[in-house]
């Protein structure tokens, strides 16, 4: 049965089989010693010249190449032992060696923690990139708070909901990815900006209370620290206010870096709340960085910007657009007072948005939604759609909202860049398994990438040449 390396230490006197790869290799003499790494850590291993088939197998080896290994565990020999590290107290002297396959010299050195790599480098071999323990760290890291998030969250109520990644493209704010149809010639649908509808739709289904750890996509241009597609906590209340969701997810943060991450502090607690026009005003940002010492990774400053203005001028569109999307409740009394303020002064009218900041960084944006049908229907209109156009983008809403809806709203954090600040990391590339460029390709796989002609036949597409390159 095979024994992992985080075990070694309550193995002493036994003989164990070790699974890994080999991490280094050293010479002493007539001595060859090996670390064996497997996803819990690293021990040292000793062949000694005793066995000469044995130890002519192991003067093969090389690093990265994964073995199997049986031997006996001791204590290492006085003036030996290194408590420093985990295991630096024990070695296993090998009795049998299996090489399960051998490596190729890896492109570059996995022993650091590889910030010196050319990145573009590490991520055509991210597998072999994270094999480094920083790496390793940073998805178990992430790993955990996926975990404290399900337990908090289900504790409280909440049901844990999928909803569909492929659906009806709709103006939300940013590009569709669309995904053609092959039975329906001509008709597409879209990958999911956010879950926006559906989990405005389980709220009028009555599941009052709703989260879920979700991918997310949008066909942006290259906008330096964004991925094509990214993961978000998504969290919708029935029955709720602006207060009650902002008290929430202050609980949330707090007992996650509490539990999880002991060694932070936070900066001020409750987290203290800004308006949006003090934000610009002081410091020229809608997300100021509040830390009283901000070459201290470890303060974590959480504030939350609210009162954001509901809408803003377009110029090269020459209309007003939501600031935030188009569900966001308005502070109005009703469809005849929005429309009264919308005529005086649109960009007056102020929001139930808001906004939670951490150490400058934006990482969660929610609203309280507007659960009037005739208010929403208006505001899409006040935002230059016709009516027509409302209906057929949106009607499938607007029907719903017909039949009991009650008051909501939500908030959805953004797990990446969350977590690239919990891991003191300088981008949210580094805390996930497999990241993009900036500019959106996937240079391990080599994507996006052409498809055969058969393919877009199927699909009923057709290329053109476009500057020497190829569109659909």
């Amino acid at each position: 049965m095979r024994t992992l390396t985080k075990d070694i230490g309550t193995k002493e006197g036994e003989t164990v089989e070790l699974f890994g790869w080999v991490d280094t290799r050293r010479d002493h003499g007539k001595l060859i010693f090996i670390d064996l790494r497997d996803m819990t850590g690293i021990v040292q291993v000793v062949f000694t010249p005793g066995d000469k088939e044995l130890h002519a197998e192991a003067e093969r080896l090389r690093p990265e190449w994964v073995v199997k290994i049986t031997g006996s565990v001791a204590r290492r020999p006085k003036g030996m032992e290194n408590e420093k590290v985990a295991n630096g107290l024990h070695e296993v002297t090998a009795t049998v060696l299996q090489v399960i396959t051998e490596a190729k010299t890896p492109p570059f050195d996995l022993g650091g923690d590889g910030r010196e790599i050319n990145e573009e480098v590490r991520m055509k071999y991210r597998y072999l990139d994270l094999r480094r323990p920083r790496m390793r760290n940073n998805l178990r890291m992430r790993a955990n708070v996926n975990a404290f998030i399900r337990e908090f969250l289900g504790s409280r109520g909440f049901t844990e909901i999928e909803t569909p990644y492929i659906s009806k493209s709709t103006p939300e704010g940013a590009r569709d990815y669309l995904v053609p149809s092959r039975v329906y010639p001509g008709k597409f649908y879209a990958l999911p900006q956010s879950p926006q509808q559906y989990k405005q739709l389980l709220m009028v289904a009555g599941l009052e209370r709703y989260f879920q750890i979700v991918r997310c996509f949008r066909d942006e241009d290259t906008r330096g620290d964004r991925q094509p597609e990214f993961t978000q906590l998504d969290i919708e209340m029935s029955f709720t206010n602006q207060d009650e969701v902002m008290g929430l997810v202050e609980e949330l943060m707090t007992q996650l870096v509490k539990k999880l991450y002991p060694e932070k502090h936070l900066s001020q607690t409750p987290f203290p709340r800004m308006s949006y026009k003090e934000a610009m005003e002081r410091y020229n940002s809608d997300k100021p960085d509040i830390r009283k010492d901000k070459n201290d990774p470890n303060e974590l400053a959480f504030l939350f910007v609210v009162d954001f203005p509901a809408f803003e001028w377009k110029e090269t569109e020459k209309r007003w657009d939501a600031v935030h999307h188009p569900f966001t409740q308005p502070r109005v009394k009703d469809v005849e007072d929005f429309k009264a303020q919308f005529k005086n002064n649109p960009g007056a009218i102020l929001a139930d948005q808001y906004d939670l900041v951490l150490n400058g960084y934006e990482i969660a944006g929610g609203s309280i939604r507007i659960h009037n049908p005739a208010l929403l229907q208006e505001v899409f209109e006040a935002m230059g759609n016709k009516h027509e156009e409302v209906l057929a983008k949106f009607g499938h809403m607007l029907e719903a909202f017909e039949y009991g809806v009650p008051p909501h709203g939500g908030i959805a954090p953004g797990l990446d860049r969350l977590m690239s600040i919990l891991q003191n990391e300088p981008n949210i590339r580094e805390v996930i398994a497999f990241p993009k460029t900036g500019d959106g390709r996937d240079l391990m796989m080599d994507a996006p990438s052409e498809v055969s002609e058969a393919q877009l036949k199927e699909l009923h597409l057709k290329t053109e040449k476009n500057n020497g390159t190829k569109g659909i």
